[in-house]
């Protein structure tokens, strides 16, 4: 017995081992497809004066250049490309809530529930609110790995930001220098 169990828990950990591979640093953009001009997301927050989260939709407005987000109550807020300073993926590994439960049960093996995972993917918003003049960072949770590259992508393309590895920014203006009177 105690040797079925030796063995059980080194085939787990080399299965777990050889699933959890390090992503490339380098994303090749060639791959990426365009985003759908709108698609499901959810808000989670960071937007100044919405505390709520909210089941929705984000949409490119590119008449207006400006990504909007809607809900079934009609259009929550809109981000004017030109205030986005920074556009980037975030992916978090999560415990499932079944393994939370099964890894709390008291019985011998139950805590090995607790490497059941499930990646939860974000589109993250760096911006400088134009009406307020306050920088947020504002957080949607995407459903797919794809989705959310292409979503950066295409959005970091539409704000004339510059790529640096999966991430999108707006180098800072440099300053004009200042003549002294001679």
């Amino acid at each position: 017995m105690y040797k079925f169990l030796l063995i059980s828990l080194f085939a787990l950990m080399a299965a777990v081992s050889v699933g959890a591979q390090p992503r490339p640093i380098a994303s090749d953009a060639k791959n990426i497809k365009p985003a759908p001009e709108s698609f499901a997301a959810k808000y989670e927050g960071g937007m100044f004066g919405y505390s709520e989260k909210f089941e929705g939709t984000l949409a490119f407005d590119d008449v207006n250049e400006r990504l909007t987000f809607k809900a079934a109550k009609g259009e929550i807020f809109s981000i004017p490309y030109d205030s986005l300073l920074v556009v980037y993926p975030q992916s978090q590994s999560v415990s499932t809530t079944a393994g939370s439960v099964i890894s709390a049960i008291p019985v011998p093996g139950a805590g090995l529930a607790g490497f059941i995972r499930e990646k939860r993917r974000y589109l993250i918003l760096q911006i400088n609110d134009p009406d307020t003049d306050i920088r947020a960072a504002i957080n949607f949770k995407l459903e797919t790995k794809e989705l959310l590259d292409s979503v950066v992508a295409t959005l970091g393309k539409k704000a004339n930001l510059t790529q640096r590895g999966d991430a999108y920014f707006r180098p800072k203006p440099t300053p004009k220098p200042v003549l002294q009177p001679n």
